[in-house]
């Protein structure tokens, strides 16, 4: 058992610009999740989103289906 807290991070491309998400892999492969959440409030409350959904969303956003707001 570790007792190693979770490691949340941004994404490279993050700007810093205040309108981040933070992301779990460590739950990737084991469980099928990838745990999200917004990186102004790290207490607060986390989606817990599947694998190939966040995949989807990742994909949509590369190839400009998902644009920025």
């Amino acid at each position: 058992m570790t007792t190693e807290s979770p490691h949340w991070f941004k994404s490279s491309y993050s700007n810093n610009g205040g309108q981040c998400i933070e992301i779990r892999s460590d739950l990737a492969a084991s469980h099928g999740l990838v745990p999200v959440r917004d990186s102004k409030n790290p207490t607060g409350p986390a989606l817990t989103v599947p694998t190939h959904a966040f995949a989807a969303f990742v994909a949509g956003v590369k190839d400009g289906r998902i644009g920025t707001f």
